[in-house]
């Protein structure tokens, strides 16, 4: 079956960085942390962990009526203003564009943990008269998507992907098949998440899964790094639009690349660990390029999941081994972002799809900063500290999340 091309046409990011896409990309070539110590927790003082990236620079009153935004969790704010930025990029014509051939896939890997925690605290002091009609519909990850659908009257495809920090990539994946199968000319896609919050800090912490660098905001997030201990929570969104090519060209549309691949897999191995063999997530991104039609040799960059805890990194060094071989993994690029950004979850996929598709358009691979010391078992070449200036003609983007999923996004250079 011959399958619709897609391309990329517009770009959406609400970050710790920056919230406006010029500033965000110039942070992340120059290598600015957007990590601090988290001030929107009350006693924060008395959690183990007390850093984190934090939205400080968006205007939501640019993006959402007051008053609507007040009944909504900033996951939702976030991902309002991340969807706003990125259809107001692609420089589509709501008005002309057919609505029934529009959909939106923005999802979350938690949802409205803070509204929900809210709402369990006013439970608990005053009893279940006091819980908000509100609380189910800003809970749901689901009604991101709903709410973007409702604002501009987006009628095709419309639901969400729920897969913990994979959740972003899954959700363009699955954008791209509907735009190459037919079933949608035009796709908003990516994540967001607002999980700064007592049950998450406090929950991440207990898995022992966070840095507790507190004394070091800026240096606590250091992917591949042999002292690394711990990744960084964040908060924020990554929204693209996918659009069929023609569909593109033919409304003047400035193009950034083309969504090319797609991989998904399961470790089914443990429910936080990734598997020690890393086959599966190996897999996954030799999927993606099979799927683009690539072969191994044409990788030129890896936006990699790169958390910065001691499994993930050295799992992720051993699956691009599996993936591109011994030899040629040695000759990538590759590079976290979240040394920079922090590890934003459910939105993590779609800020890094995001990156990979300014990196190809600028011929730019971005740091990974806080690299310091090499461990022997991150072998590869991890673009320490500095952006490269390349030719970056393909790029991957990987996203794992606990439950063992891994989802692998391709981008290239159009034509």
């Amino acid at each position: 079956m011959s399958r619709r091309e897609v391309v990329v046409t517009g770009l959406g990011i609400v970050s710790p960085v920056a919230s406006e896409l010029d500033r965000f990309w110039e942070g992340i070539k120059n290598g600015r942390s957007g990590i601090d110590h988290v001030k929107n927790v009350e006693n924060i003082d008395q959690y183990a962990v007390q850093i984190g990236g934090e939205i400080r620079d968006l205007e939501i009153e640019k993006f959402l009526d007051k008053k609507e935004a007040r009944k909504m969790d900033p996951f939702s704010i976030w991902g309002m203003a991340a969807s706003s930025l990125a259809i107001e990029d692609s420089g589509l014509d709501i008005q002309a564009v057919d609505s029934q051939r529009v959909g939106v896939i923005a999802s979350s890997g938690i949802g409205g943990m803070q509204f929900m925690q809210n709402q369990a605290f006013k439970a608990l002091q005053g009893g279940p008269r006091r819980i908000s009609p509100q609380l189910i519909p800003q809970m749901i990850t689901n009604i991101l998507s709903g709410y973007i659908a409702i604002k501009y009257g987006f009628k095709g495809p419309n639901f969400c992907v729920t897969s913990a920090c994979a959740s972003g990539t899954h959700s363009i994946g699955e954008a791209m098949r509907i735009i190459q199968y037919g079933d949608a000319d035009v796709m908003v896609a990516g994540g967001s998440e607002a999980s700064l919050a007592m049950l998450a800090i406090g929950g991440f912490s207990a898995l022992r899964a966070t840095s507790r660098r507190n004394d070091d905001p800026q240096g606590a997030s250091r992917p591949f790094d042999k002292d690394r201990d711990g990744f960084v929570m964040s908060e924020g969104a990554g929204i693209i639009i996918l659009e069929e090519k023609e569909h593109a060209l033919k409304r003047g549309a400035t193009i950034y690349c083309n969504a090319s691949g797609y991989g998904r897999t399961c470790d089914a191995f443990h429910i936080t660990a990734p598997s020690e063999t890393a086959i599966e997530a190996g897999r996954g991104m030799s999927l993606a390029i099979s799927d683009a039609g690539l072969n191994p040799e044409d990788i030129d960059y890896i936006n990699a999941h790169g958390t910065s805890t001691p499994l993930n990194d050295k799992g992720e060094t051993l699956a691009i081994k599996k993936a591109l071989g011994e030899d040629l993994a040695r000759k990538v690029a590759i590079s976290s972002t979240k040394s920079m950004t922090g590890h934003m979850l459910g939105a993590a996929g779609g800020v890094e799809a995001a990156i990979c598709a300014l990196a190809i358009r600028d011929g730019i691979a971005p740091p990974t900063i806080n690299y310091t010391t090499p461990d022997p078992d991150c072998d590869l070449d991890y673009v320490p500290n500095v952006a490269r200036e390349m030719e970056i003609n393909v790029a991957l983007s990987n996203s794992l999340g606990f439950g063992g999923h891994n989802a692998t996004l391709c981008f290239t250079k159009t034509k």
